[in-house]
């Protein structure tokens, strides 16, 4: 099952976000499962940095980062996207859209988000970390 996660999910991975990094953090192990194939997009990879390198500075940050784009599948996004984000009058936050249109053009089936209202206009399933472990992992 290929997933996508959200910025939020990593952020509260790389900053240890109680409570919310015990599922989360889950969640990204997945990437050592063989039944799933773990996604997300540049533009999330850049939120999470961001938030990293605000709590843990430049070094530590490009480490995590790192670590992060050698395990998991990192979707594209192009002018094709951008486009489609903009035209898709149900999409009200940029960003989300963006995120939501490189998930679908990967193939995948569920977007994991600790946010799953700011993706009201999907057509694929959103859930939370706990969620979603609650039903396909656990």
């Amino acid at each position: 099952m290929k997933i996508f996660l959200d910025a939020n999910i990593l952020v509260s991975v790389l900053n240890k976000e109680y409570p919310v990094f015990s599922y989360s953090s889950r969640v990204l192990s997945l990437t050592e499962n063989a039944r799933f194939k773990v996604y997300t997009s540049p533009l999330c990879l850049a939120i999470a940095y961001y938030f990293a390198e605000k709590k843990n500075g430049n070094h530590v940050a490009r480490q995590k980062i790192n670590l992060l784009a050698g395990k998991l599948h990192i979707t594209v996004m192009d002018a094709r996207l951008v486009a489609e984000t903009i035209k898709n009058r149900q999409i009200h936050d940029f960003e989300d859209g963006l995120q939501y249109h490189s998930a679908m053009e990967s193939g995948c089936k569920c977007i994991v988000s600790e946010d799953t209202d700011d993706y009201y206009f999907s057509e694929i399933e959103t859930m939370k970390s706990r969620q979603f472990l609650e039903k396909y992992v656990f």
